[in-house]
């Protein structure tokens, strides 16, 4: 019964970060570091608008449940299943099963790391790899979602907008 894998249990919606606050002193208090690695309530940032404001908020992507890499024997599944507010594991007749790898890439889970950078629309950049390495260039657009910039090339005697990674770029 001992798997390390990512597991996901149901909780009462609006407790998640509740649960995952138990789960994790319950992890503290019984050392569990070494099997219950991570304990997370996946989240975007969006913006809402009310009343004419726009405002950034954090909305859960996945309501009423808690996702923990864990490695799963007795004493795991007995302290997270025991956690107020867990309703269960979810698996087929509540038997915990991992989610699989291709079901972590398409919620963005457990993937390569998400880059950061501190460049914003406006700001002129350099390529460092790839087709248009050495070019610099203005930043037209960031979709932080699939980790890209735009960029405008001068191609055939006009300007044409090009998606560039954000791993080929630096900020001059």
């Amino acid at each position: 019964m001992s798997e390390i894998g990512w597991y996901v249990v149901h909780t009462y919606s609006g407790y998640e970060n509740k649960v995952k606050a138990n789960i994790e002193k319950s992890i503290e208090n019984r050392n569990l570091e070494e099997q219950i690695i991570e304990v997370s309530v996946p989240v975007e940032e969006v913006v809402e608008v009310k009343n004419g404001a726009k405002k950034r908020v954090l909305r859960k992507l996945f309501p009423g449940y808690v996702f923990l890499h864990m490695e799963l024997n007795e004493d795991t599944w007995y302290v997270v299943r025991n956690t107020r507010g867990v309703t269960g594991f979810v698996g087929p007749g509540s038997k915990p099963v991992p989610l699989s790898p291709e079901e972590l890439k398409s919620m963005g889970i457990g993937g390569p790391a998400k880059i950061q950078i501190d460049v914003e629309v406006g700001d002129s950049i350099e390529v460092i790899s790839g087709a248009w390495e050495d070019m610099t260039a203005v930043v037209r657009q960031i979709n932080p979602a699939k980790q890209t910039v735009t960029i405008n090339v001068d191609m055939f005697g006009r300007e044409t907008p090009v998606e560039i990674g954000f791993a080929e770029i630096k900020k001059l």
